[in-house]
């Protein structure tokens, strides 16, 4: 049923002070201080993090022969390993450049590449042999790794102004299938870590390597490094405590699954001044996925980001789509996504199993996006089978994904296609959420609010050259001092679904309760 609202003619003070937000020149690798300012007041318990201090002995791996035109794969963990063994310190790539196969971090050991420096990683599934205990898209197991990779160490780092190179784009291991379907489909979760071996030898599957991948290490450091042509994801701390990832670059357009920050079970999380333009999403948080997520059971908590900037990319900051351990207490500040397909982005699928909670984003400037807002919750039916069907709802069970408990205040978005699109889970809809302060430009307005229970727009001002919003089955949804520009001042509702109730437009002078069964033209803010 179709709701007109038509033009009331009402003041509204702007909702959000354009000077306070950030803009893009404060952001980004090129502004990065030297020092980690304090983390200041946040919403959460969280210890300010300090960079890990290493022994004055530093190695340069030209003293101890490597040769521009041979691999160094050898000399360099050589090196890593003397030094660690002599109580650690920092091993230097020099300018020039270099080609490894995998690196692998020991404690008390920084990794440090001079500016000019640059590493380029095999595409052969040899290089890449052992297979070594990682986790891939949420599942544990023994596959490729990472070209730069640490297992239970403590105080590393990865430094420097140097680049890293993933292989070239025709490389072996680009053209093997990274899986067959889902991950959860392609492993039984009931099968022994030791045994999901994925290494591509005599037959078996080969899942790619990230570009740097820590796991089950404290007091992490990775900053100032350029990432180049990633082969997957790139800087993916799993089971991490700890963690300080600064001033990096990433560079993976065109690359499938080419993510550029995934935090994945992870806590205290320190992310700034970080340039990311990716091929697919750009800051991302992570927990686990379906069965084996639960199995883990390892929440990421306490992260914030701050003075970052996500340039192409799927999404700006996006949460999931693995959710199982638990995605909790994340801040975001100051923050630019200039060029995303998606601002702000929340996913998660049927089984994906625990969910999101306990986050707030606030100061950012949003510019030349496809889609400011978006709740992605059920996928695709080619990935997710009928598990994509919204209809029938499905019976609650420890699989079942919660997002809840989300605030997003004091922004600007530029320009983008879209405000806001939400497709929930019915037998789950996704509540308490607040978005407020804010000025919005785009084509289109809020093309779905479906499955929602608990969702609030306060004191916002959006211009759009569309008039339409569409909700189904949404409740105690509240429009709140949101002054509507829009095509002849009217905006139009359109309200399905049985359990839609409690939808109301209000401001200072005017409350309207919109029903199914009250067809009537309401007044509202518009201009």
């Amino acid at each position: 049923m179709a709701l007109t609202l038509p033009f009331l003619s009402v003041s509204c003070q702007p909702q959000v002070e354009s000077a306070k937000i950030v803009t893009i020149d404060k952001v980004g690798a090129i502004a990065i201080p030297e020092e980690i300012a304090p983390i200041g007041k946040i919403p959460f318990q969280m210890p300010d993090l300090k960079r890990p201090v290493f022994p004055e002995l530093t190695v340069n791996i030209s003293d101890k022969g490597a040769k521009a035109d041979e691999p160094i794969t050898l000399i360099v963990n050589q090196t890593i390993m003397d030094v660690h063994n002599r109580g650690g310190g920092t091993v230097v790539i020099p300018k020039g450049k270099w080609k490894s196969g995998r690196i692998v971090l020991k404690s008390n050991v920084n990794l440090h590449l001079e500016d000019k420096a640059e590493i380029e990683f095999p595409g052969t599934v040899e290089s890449y042999l052992p297979a070594v205990f990682t986790r891939h898209e949420g599942i544990e197991i023994m596959g490729a790794g990472a070209f730069i990779y640490a297992n239970g160490e403590n105080n590393i780092a990865v430094t420097g102004k140097g680049i890293i190179y993933g292989p070239a784009m025709n490389a072996e291991i680009r053209q093997l299938p990274n899986g067959n379907t889902v991950v959860e489909n392609d492993i039984s979760s009931t099968t022994p870590v030791a045994q999901r071996i994925f290494d591509g030898m005599d037959g078996r599957g080969f899942y790619r390597p990230k570009t740097i991948s820590p796991i089950n290490c404290t007091n992490v450091l990775i900053e100032g490094i350029t990432m180049e042509r990633s082969a997957f994801w790139n800087v993916c701390p799993i089971y991490c405590e700890n963690v300080i990832i600064r001033g990096i670059t990433v560079n993976s357009i065109g690359v499938p699954s080419g993510d550029g920050i995934d935090i994945e079970s992870c806590k205290n999380v320190l992310i700034e001044y970080s340039t990311l333009n990716c091929g697919d999403d750009c800051f991302t948080l992570k927990a686990g996925r379906a069965e084996d997520g639960l199995r883990v059971g390892k929440a990421t908590e306490n992260v914030i980001i701050r003075y970052s900037l996500a340039k192409d990319g799927h999404g700006g900051i996006t949460c999931g789509s693995e959710t199982a351990g638990g995605v909790e207490n994340i801040y975001l500040h100051d923050c630019v996504f200039d060029g995303t397909q998606v601002g702000i982005r929340f996913k998660t699928r049927r089984n994906r199993a625990g969910g999101v909670s306990g986050i707030l984003y606030e100061n950012i400037r949003m510019t030349n996006v496809g889609e400011a807002f978006k709740w992605d919750l059920l996928g695709s039916k080619r990935y997710m089978g009928e598990l994509a069907n919204r209809i029938p709802p499905r019976a609650v069970n420890k699989l079942t994904p919660i997002i809840k408990d989300i605030k997003i205040r004091n922004f600007i978005v530029e320009s983008a296609n879209k405000v806001l699109s939400i497709n929930g889970i019915p037998e789950v809809p996704c509540s308490n959420i607040l978005i407020e302060n804010g000025k919005i430009n785009s084509q289109k307005l809020i093309t779905a609010m479906n499955d929602v229970n608990g969702f609030i727009l306060r004191n916002l001002e959006i211009n759009s050259q569309d008039n339409k919003i569409s909700i189904l089955d949404g409740q105690n949804i509240l429009f709140d001092n949101v002054l509507f520009t829009v095509p002849a001042g009217e905006l139009y509702t359109n309200i399905r679904g049985e359990k839609s109730k409690n939808i109301v437009y209000q401001d200072e002078k005017s409350k309207i309760v919109c029903t199914h069964k009250k067809p009537i033209k309401v007044k509202q803010l518009t201009r």
